[in-house]
């Protein structure tokens, strides 16, 4: 068994936070507006490398 010491930690909370405090911004941004934007992106790139093919020389 371990050895009393006399020196205790503090109590955690498990892995586990609380959010009672969170911050709240003035733009907020559902998940799927985000998925959207990343999708368009890509698109974007895509299309850029079909239209405007960087030369190997």
């Amino acid at each position: 068994m371990a050895k009393d010491t006399g020196i205790n930690m503090p109590a955690g909370f498990g892995g586990l936070m609380r959010y009672n405090e969170e911050y709240d911004s003035r733009i907020k941004f559902k998940p799927t507006h985000i998925i959207i934007f990343i999708i368009l992106i890509i698109i974007f790139v895509i299309t850029l490398k079909i239209f405007w093919p960087v030369a190997t020389g």
